[in-house]
């Protein structure tokens, strides 16, 4: 019972700076030593693990500038082949365009050379061809070109078309 009763007794704030001053006392002889150490070349294991994290995060540091270098790069490349896709596709439009309005001009071209031929037409194919040529118009209005190859065989269709209806078809 005595031996708890001293352990009452003792002064644990006592005992924290008693401690608190021996690690301050070990960490004051240890620098010492580990320059020592160091200046003989020798290397203990403390030193190497710490030598081993320089080196990881030097490797680290240069793998991560490597990278980023990398994805510049990448980035670059994928500018480049967005805009010749961009490209590619703007002539895919235009090849499409281009088509879209010599098949509009052929078909009302050739039906007025057929009026002009003096054979007969249908009602519905002269609609058909006044139907296209509002079409040829949008498309040619939409992509600021020029009208001028077929008015004047949308004008022959008109006038048969309504030189037939007045004759009643």
């Amino acid at each position: 019972m005595d031996a708890v009763k001293e352990l009452f007794q003792i002064n644990f704030s006592y005992i924290l700076i008693s401690v608190f001053i021996v690690l301050i006392g070990v960490r004051t002889i240890a620098s010492p030593l580990e320059w020592l150490v160091s200046q003989l070349g020798l290397e203990t294991k403390w030193i190497r693990k710490r030598r081993e994290e320089h080196d990881l995060l030097l490797n680290t540091s240069k793998n991560l500038i490597a990278l980023q270098e990398k994805h510049i790069e990448d980035m670059k490349r994928s500018d480049e082949h967005d805009e010749e896709m961009r490209n590619d596709i703007k002539k895919l439009t235009d090849l499409f365009i281009d088509k879209q309005i010599n098949d509009y001009r052929w078909e009302i071209i050739h039906l007025a050379d057929t009026i002009s031929s003096g054979k007969p037409i249908s009602k519905e194919c002269l609609r058909h061809a006044v139907s296209t040529y509002e079409k040829y118009e949008k498309v040619i209005t939409e992509h600021g070109l020029v009208n001028g190859e077929v008015e004047i065989s949308i004008e022959v269709i008109r006038d048969n078309y309504q030189q037939k209806l007045k004759e009643g078809f």
